[in-house]
């Protein structure tokens, strides 16, 4: 059974799977659909009414399976105003447009062609394939959280791709993820009156002051850099006339494996204070597999073979969902590989390259045929 991957993209970016208005069901149960007439065995599982999660598998020889893995929601579109129809899968040239053409709806087509293609070729010898097409992935890897505590639901792997846009090139770390609530609550009074009341958002302001001026006492990550710190939100009080009794701010920490995400928490509720109430929306680890794994060596050596230069040693600015099924899966060699366009991600009038699409489903065959057969 073959499918052109640009034809799926098309389709896939035809689905509004906006997280979190969009639910994902029905491009899950499409794409379902192409799997179990491919000969994959599919399970859905749902974190949330219509939040559908895929994991598909298929056995062959003894070795562990290699894991195909990405997520098929998107982004919401953003205030300004698309050229193109975000949910057309409009080609121009090289370009394909659309919401989730490059994060990352190209990176599932391009992984569920390849698996069509390694099974309808008996390329499964020595080992099956296992593709694991998550929701909820966009607000903090819920889908995959999902399918890590749920008993049996992943099963084994030996290694895995994660398809997020990557323009074609492996990267084999990404930073965890340790997102924050600070919220600051005080005493409402009529703002005519403020020395009756205590005021949530002067304390939310110094709290963001001593965010400001936090710094990291660790050394930078060889490959992953320093940690960051990036205060995203800050709402407080109800009206103009009152004094505020409750102030929120959302920070966005990004960790380095040296790093503790129970001891970053401390030390900002130490810098922050009695004030300062913290708790966690999302905390994720960061994930890192070195350079002298066999399996990164193959991808690298595939990746070689085809543009004539070696990769170099490098990590991905976001976080994704090997944060969790990586260690589910028991610490497995991970690589994000994937035919996006980096730059693009959550972008207006977001758009792929045809031709990395294609290539990239290409590379994906090759380590499918060099893993599996």
């Amino acid at each position: 059974m073959s499918v052109d991957p640009v034809t799926l993209t098309q389709q896939l970016v035809r689905f509004d799977t906006v997280n979190p208005i969009s639910p994902e069901r029905d491009c899950a149960h499409f794409l379902a659909g192409l799997l179990e007439a491919g000969g994959f065995r599919v399970q859905r599982h749902e974190f949330a009414p219509k939040r559908t999660s895929l994991v598909a598998t298929i056995h062959g020889g003894q070795k562990a399976p290699l894991c195909f893995a990405g997520h098929i929601d998107t982004v919401p579109l953003g205030a300004a105003r698309w050229s193109r129809d975000p949910f057309g899968g409009e080609k121009d040239g090289d370009r394909l447009y659309g919401r989730g053409t490059s994060d990352m709806k190209s990176g599932i087509a391009a992984m569920t062609c390849a698996a069509l293609d390694l099974v309808a070729a008996g390329r499964l010898q020595q080992a099956g394939l296992t593709l694991v097409f998550v929701a909820g992935e966009e607000t903090g890897c819920e889908g995959a959280a999902h399918l890590a505590r749920t008993p049996h639901a992943l099963g084994k792997a030996g290694a895995m791709v994660v398809g997020e846009p990557t323009n074609g090139q492996p990267l084999v770390g990404h930073k965890g993820a340790l997102w924050l609530e600070a919220r600051t609550r005080g005493v409402t009074a009529h703002g005519s009156m403020p020395e009756r009341g205590v005021n949530a958002v002067y304390r939310a302001a110094r709290a963001v002051s001593a965010l400001e001026a936090f710094r990291f006492e660790i050394p930078p990550d060889p490959l992953l850099g320093p940690p960051t710190l990036n205060v995203g939100t800050i709402h407080g009080g109800l009206n103009v006339n009152s004094v505020p009794d409750e102030a929120v701010i959302g920070i966005d920490v990004r960790t380095i494996p040296a790093q503790s995400h129970r001891e970053v928490r401390e030390q900002l509720a130490r810098a922050l204070g009695a004030e300062v109430e913290l708790s966690a929306r999302v905390d994720v680890p960061g994930v890192r597999t070195e350079e002298s794994d066999r399996f990164v060596e193959d991808v690298y050596r595939l990746v070689e073979q085809r543009t004539g230069k070696r990769p170099t040693a490098a990590s991905a600015p976001y976080f994704t969902d090997a944060s969790l099924l990586t260690p589910a899966f028991g610490g497995i060699p991970t690589v994000v590989l994937g035919p996006g366009e980096l730059v693009q991600a959550h972008q207006t009038d977001e758009w792929a390259s045809i031709r990395c699409i294609e290539e990239t489903t290409e590379l994906y065959r090759e380590l499918g045929n060099h893993f599996c057969a």
